[in-house]
Parts: structure tokens; sequence; C-alpha cells
């Protein structure tokens, strides 16, 4: 009997247990832990923070629901990982042991990267979290009432541009509806080398059709925007070249502003000397095993992907839904392999295409990139109102997934049969 523990109960940690619980014997032990006692279904975030969605509609309790599939829960932070010793030491001193560890931590938010930024005790929104997204809404109801310049974007290192767009779009809708949208100037700052870059070099049509969209909402745009610092009620920017050097300083003025931050890994995945890269991002061979420990795997936001270009101002590779979904179904082939005592049929990959579903507050924008860095068999980006309702089916076929625990992959038996293609690779 051997006992696995999934660190992180998101949308990888999530599926992992129950796609693991229904691949192992029974014998086997599965253990999520987590820092907090809920589940909290991140893309819905940019809805919240304009009170679209209440958080009673995106998050929901984690252990009566593992519970029903015999998966133990702890909800409680990890302080440390002893590699060495199978080990994790939990907020309190609680000693776990394992024999095979899965990492779905997520990120570590650096909004200390730039000073002033960030939801707490900077001058900046979020939506990466349920937390930030309802702070967000707090914030925002207090700018409809005395509403002025708006700031969106993403800062340098950021990887996740997609949500940057979303909200942009979403929040010059709300204030449409809310006939408020000619009092508020809407700039959009962004470490990309151009308008939908998206940390994917384009994909498709991308810089056209989201130049086209900023401009009909009269969106303004700085691209290659290294955020220096915010204070209160202004951003200082340092606009660069195609060479990195310094174009034009900005000091923009603002009363509202959402900014999604670099990420890094968690401090105690990051701490363990050879699994990570210089950011804490979990180093995995292509099985999604770590490099140095071969009994710890890896998958969504918190593994090591290089860039997929150089850029004036470093910019992340995503890690999207559909791959986040193919790499938690490659480990648990793999470590089930393992488990049977057959290792030379833990041969599993996960995709590198990419696959997003965009909201644009009434219509939306998808893009499809096989495989994920160029050059691509698929590359396409287009926009429509089905969109925006497959985001909301979405939302609501997850949210039903993680109640019942179905492992059924969302993306594979769903979006891309929809889209007509066939996964690449197949574990």
């Amino acid at each position: 009997m051997a006992h696995i523990v999934i660190l992180g109960a998101g949308t990888g940690g999530m599926p992992a247990a129950y796609e693991l619980r229904a691949t192992l014997d029974k014998t086997h032990r599965i253990t999520v832990v987590n820092a907090t006692d809920y589940f909290q279904f991140v893309p819905s975030n940019p809805w919240v923070a304009v009170g679209w969605r209440e958080r009673s509609q995106t998050t929901l309790p984690i252990a009566p629901h593992l519970a029903k599939k015999d998966i133990a829960f702890i909800a409680r932070r990890v302080d440390k990982i002893d590699a060495e010793g199978r080990t994790l030491e939990l907020e309190g001193g609680q000693q776990l042991a394992y024999d095979y560890l899965i990492i779905t931590t997520g990120p570590k938010l650096s909004f200390d990267e730039v000073p002033g930024s960030g939801p707490l005790n900077g001058h900046t929104q979020s939506i990466c979290t349920v937390e930030h997204a309802e702070n967000a809404w707090a914030e925002y109801q207090k700018f409809l009432q005395d509403p002025g310049p708006a700031i969106i974007g993403a800062m340098p290192g950021a990887s996740c541009f997609g949500p940057a767009y979303e909200f942009a779009f979403i929040f010059n809708k709300d204030l449409q509806k809310r006939k408020l949208r000619h009092k508020v100037p809407i700039t959009f700052v962004t470490s990309e080398p151009y308008i939908g870059h998206l940390g994917l070099a384009g994909v498709g049509d991308s810089k056209t059709l989201l130049e086209s969209e900023l401009r009909s909402f009269d969106i303004k745009w700085i691209t290659s925007a290294k955020t220096t610092r915010v204070e209160a009620g202004k951003m200082f920017v340092t606009e660069l070249d195609d060479a990195g050097q310094p174009k034009k300083e900005h000091e923009l003025p603002f009363k509202f502003s959402m900014m999604l931050p670099a990420f890094k890994g968690v401090d105690a995945v990051a701490a363990v000397e050879g699994l990570c890269n210089p950011r804490g991002f979990v180093l995995i061979d292509e099985y999604q095993r770590s490099k140095k420990y071969r009994n710890i795997f890896s998958a969504g936001v918190c593994v090591a992907i290089p860039p997929v270009e150089v850029t004036p101002v470093p910019t992340g590779a995503p890690k999207t839904g559909y791959m986040i979904e193919t790499m938690v179904s490659a480990i648990c082939h793999n470590s089930a392999a393992e488990l049977a005592g057959r290792p030379e049929a833990a041969t599993a990959k996960a995709t590198w295409n990419a696959i997003c579903l965009a909201d644009m507050g009434d219509t939306g924008a998808a893009f499809v990139a096989l495989p994920q860095i160029p050059p691509r068999n698929v590359n396409w980006f287009k926009k429509g109102k089905w969109v925006h309702l497959a985001k909301i089916a979405f939302e609501k076929y997850f949210m039903h997934k993680m109640k019942t625990g179905s492992h059924e992959p969302f993306y594979e038996k769903h979006v891309l049969k929809a889209l007509g293609i066939e996964r690449l690779e197949k574990p």
C-alpha cells in the first residue's frame, strides 16, 4: 500500500485526486493538502471583481466532496518539504509522510517585484484569487461613486495574459451597462511586445483582432511596458523599444487599476534543493516527473516551462486549462504504472497544446495553438458570442465536476470535439 499526497487543491490538484482515486487500487491512500479549506474556480474571478458572480457560486468546501471518494484532506499550509525523507512539515509542526508527492500548488504572486503594487499593501487590484477579486469588487463599488481613469494589464514577468484582456473587456462592458463608460478613460498596460502576444508569440490573428477590439472600445494601450512602481493614484511605466532600451517614460494617473503580477514558485516548493529553477518552478521531465526525485510529480502553473521567445520586457508562457488537464492525466497514468510495478509503462506525456476560452463581457475570444511553441499545426484565434456562452458552460461544468468527483476530461471530450480537433499526443 502506498500513500500519495497531492499538494494543492486547485484546477489541477482536485481533478488529480479524483482521477487517481478512480485509477488506483483502493488499498492505496490519497491525501490532499491545501492551505485553505475551499476550492475556488479561478477563471470566474474577473466576473466576481465586477459583481457578476458571488463567492458562493465559484467556491465550494473541499473536505466533504473528497470524503465521498475516500480521499483524505488536510487544510493546512505546507512549511517544508523533506524530499529525501519523503515527509511534509505542515503549519503547526505536523509531519506527513508520503510515498509519492504530486505538486499542484499554483503560483506565488510576486507583487513585491513592483513596489506599490498588489491588493493588500499596494495600490492595484488583482483577480488571481477569489479574495483578491472580492477586494477588487469592493474597491470597484467605491470607484463607481467617483469614476475616473483606469489602468488594466500585466506587469513584467507575467505569464497569464488572457485574464487581463478578459477583465479589460468585462470592466468596459459593466461600465457601459451602468452608463458610466464615458467617464472612465481606460489604458491597457502590458509587458507583451505587442497586443495579442499572450506569452505565445501570438496565436493566429490575435494581434489584429485584439487591437481592433481595444480600438472599438476606445481602450488605449502601452506594450513592452515595464511597470517600475505604483503610488496612490499614479503608475510609473517605462516603455521599451525592440532592443530592450527605454523608449518613453509614462506617469499614468488612475482611480482604479487591476494589474496581474509575475508568478514564482511557492516558498516550500522553491526551497527544495534541486527541485526547481531559480524562479521556484518545478523542473520536470517529459513524463511530469521531477528531474531529481523520481517519486515527485508536478502539474499546472507551478511547473517550469521556458518562455516561447525572448521579449524586451520578460514574459512567461501560460499554462492553459487543456494543458493542465493533460498534465494531470499523464501523472495519474504514470504513477499508476509505477505502483503496479511496471515503471517501463510510465510513459504518458502531457500535451504542449494551448486552448483558451476568454470572456469579453457579452462575447468572447478563443484561441488554439497546437503545439504551443511555433511553428504550429493548428494556429487560430476566433471571436464570437459562442465563446462567452462556452465560458459560462465551462464554469458550470467544472463546478459540477468538483462536486461529483467526476474525472471526465472536459477539453478532450467537449472542447476539442466541438472544434473538430483531435489531441496530438495520447497516453
